[in-house]
């Protein structure tokens, strides 16, 4: 499979906080000269690039005098607002070396949640691919709320990546990749994952870092949303000078996830990935088998119960007896409805509008 990621024509690259700042907090011009080099060569390939990058609230922490990332959201948002327009400042600069302009997008949560919004982000980032300019994303952290954040950027990086869609998905970090046995003698880097289960997910860990957020747990969790969209994802070192060209030349290095073979489409996709349910809906085991392996819809006769408050439209959970989420939809009832067995004449959630995860 790593031999296939050199016909990859839409790469989505994401730069974590820990490869774009030095010891001080601010943008580490040298570092992010020598990524900038990379993409540049890529793009000079005639490969179409788009950069989610971190490092605005590190950035600033630098400047506003922060010694560890602020603990309040008012805090954050200083930061990120002073140090946004440094990055791409440098951005800009080291682009222009190689005669490639970068165009600044900045998304919430409610951008790609909106259907209307979701495809508007969707033709502005392929118009801006097609006139040239490599597209530099990040979230508005200046004023994103708590309730409508994404999270982090390795999940907002497999939210774009599914969102154009993208060939490959590189996420560059301060990590070889991921890493079994961690700490230990015994550690090594898996070269390749198929598919995530149980022990993949209890190897990932989250983050100590000072400016940075998420660590490998987050990148699993991309993983999830980028190998359901038929999406190929390396995490590698983005320390390395070579690091690029060689995930493009097939060689062993980070961790390849391997795309599943049967891809979500584009609405599916956006049903899936793009929205916080604003409930749940749980159903017996029958329903359950009946939606996963016969494609069916959910009626109402299979739903035990229903936790949260939601509207007719809204995008819910739907979740097993064991009270895991197992596949995701739009209801067509709101929740009091479905509750009060106000549904007997139609789905619950059509099957047009429901997607296994």
């Amino acid at each position: 499979m790593r031999s296939e990621l050199k016909h990859a024509k839409r790469i989505v690259v994401k730069l974590g906080t820990a490869v774009l700042t030095d010891d001080r907090k601010l943008p580490d011009a040298a570092q992010m000269g020598q990524l900038v080099a990379q993409i540049a060569k890529l793009r000079q390939a005639g490969k179409e690039i788009v950069i989610v990058t971190s490092g605005a609230v590190g950035a600033g922490m630098g400047v506003l005098g922060y010694d560890k990332r602020p603990d309040s959201i008012e805090e954050k948002q200083a930061c990120a607002a002073v140090g946004q327009s440094r990055l791409m400042a440098t951005y800009e600069k080291l682009f222009s070396h190689y005669g490639f302009h970068v165009g600044q997008v900045l998304v919430t949560h409610a951008d790609l949640q909106d259907e209307q919004r979701h495809r508007n982000a969707r033709n502005t980032l392929t118009t801006l691919l097609r006139r040239g300019v490599i597209p530099v994303i990040n979230e508005n952290d200046a004023v994103s709320t708590t309730e409508l954040k994404f999270g982090d950027n390795d999940k907002l990086s497999a939210l774009i990546a599914a969102l154009l869609p993208a060939d490959l998905l590189v996420i560059l970090t301060s990590v070889d990749g991921v890493i079994e046995n961690f700490g230990k003698a015994s550690a090594r880097r898996l070269s390749v994952i198929e598919s995530i289960d149980e022990q993949i997910e209890a190897m990932a860990g989250g983050t100590t870092s000072a400016t940075a957020v998420g660590g490998m747990k987050s990148k699993i969790q991309a993983a999830k949303i980028v190998a359901r969209s038929g999406i190929a994802l390396v995490i590698a070192p983005g320390w390395s000078k070579k690091v690029l060209a060689e995930i493009m030349d097939g060689d062993d290095v980070g961790t390849l996830f391997l795309p599943q073979a049967t891809k979500l489409r584009g609405r599916k996709r956006w049903i899936a990935f793009f929205h916080h349910p604003r409930g749940s809906v749980f159903v017996d085991a029958g329903a359950k088998r009946a939606l996963i392996e016969s494609g069916r819809s959910l009626l109402p006769p299979g739903v035990t119960r229903v936790e949260g408050e939601f509207a007719a439209g809204d995008i819910v959970s739907v979740c097993g007896a064991d009270g895991a989420e197992f596949a995701r939809g739009i209801a067509r009832f709101a929740s009091e409805e479905i509750s009060a067995r106000k549904t007997a004449r139609g789905e619950v959630v059509h099957r047009d509008d429901l997607v296994i995860l």
